[in-house]
């Protein structure tokens, strides 16, 4: 990752890189649903994250990066620590309730929660006529989607995996406003990521102690495959290149781009997993995905 002049526009590595990491971070719910099977939702996280952590701090030495000096960011990054624990530990937890798909469009919601919140925090985020039409249409569509699991659920109480999916969507939402309205917008990316996966790795066996989950070691090597790919695909790798993409692309463009990832969550669930594909669940996704692209414009 060298230090490359800041472009104007998305190129053909930028766009093919962007569609990797949508494509990963859709078929991550895919892993992490495969592996539940075998092995407790916080329990997986738990060792996801620790393994993450232990990555990043290795990068971090061979880049030269200072993660422990005082620089003022430390209130900040509890917070988004905590933050971003809440997101993951209700990801993993809403999976065992309601298929990787559905869970995933609830929890791409996350632009619409900032569009919301950040003015109130920085007031040049204040929304334009065109962005606040985005945000209907993709809650519309949500709450189709939603009302389904009332209606029609594939699985008993889909409807808590759903809820569940929406508020990781939220605490989502709120880790990105944290990282902005913090010290944390001042500090290294890596160090930003370093205290969202350090304090997750400290929550996730403490909650995952307080319900009561069984922790072993003895998994099938495709249950341990599975946590490989979170660990160093999924929280290590893709997360750097995102944030590289960010320091040389216009976010404004990137962002377009993670409609893309319910859309592959969609395509992996039922062609993997078999999950359902419903109506209401498409015309969810579709709501979501023009809602991005409208949110995102200048």
């Amino acid at each position: 990752m060298t230090h490359a002049p800041r472009k104007d526009h998305l190129d053909t590595f930028a766009i093919t890189l962007l569609v990797v990491c949508c494509a990963f971070w859709g078929f991550q719910q895919i892993l992490i649903k495969f592996a539940s099977r075998e092995m407790p939702p916080l329990w997986q996280a738990s060792i996801r994250m620790a393994g993450a952590t232990a990555l990043l701090w290795l990068w971090c030495q061979f880049r030269g990066v200072k993660l422990f000096q005082r620089d003022g960011s430390l209130q900040g990054g509890l917070l988004v620590g905590l933050l971003f624990a809440g997101e993951f530990c209700l990801i993993y937890l809403g999976l065992q309730h309601t298929s990787a798909s559905r869970l995933t469009v609830f929890l791409y919601t996350s632009p619409f929660w900032v569009a919301v919140l950040l003015p109130r925090f920085v007031p040049a985020e204040t929304l334009r006529k065109v962005q606040w039409i985005g945000l209907l249409i993709a809650f519309s569509a949500v709450g189709i989607a939603f009302g389904e699991a009332f209606t029609h659920a594939s699985v008993p109480d889909q409807w808590k995996g759903d809820a569940m999916g929406l508020a990781a969507g939220m605490f989502w939402g709120l880790t990105t406003i944290a990282i902005r309205s913090t010290r944390i917008a001042s500090v290294q990316a890596e160090k930003s990521l370093f205290y969202q996966l350090s304090v997750t790795a400290a929550v996730c066996p403490l909650l995952s102690l307080a319900l009561g989950e069984t922790w072993s070691f003895d998994y099938s090597p495709l249950v341990w495959g599975s946590i490989f790919l979170q660990t160093a695909v999924g929280a290590f790798a893709s997360y750097l290149a995102w944030m590289w993409m960010l320091r040389h692309y216009p976010a404004t463009q990137m962002s377009t781009f993670t409609f893309l990832t319910p859309l592959f969550a969609l395509v992996f669930g039922v062609v993997l997993l078999g999950e359902p594909l419903t109506l209401q669940l498409v015309l969810a996704l579709l709501g979501v995905a023009i809602g991005i692209v409208l949110v995102s414009r200048r």
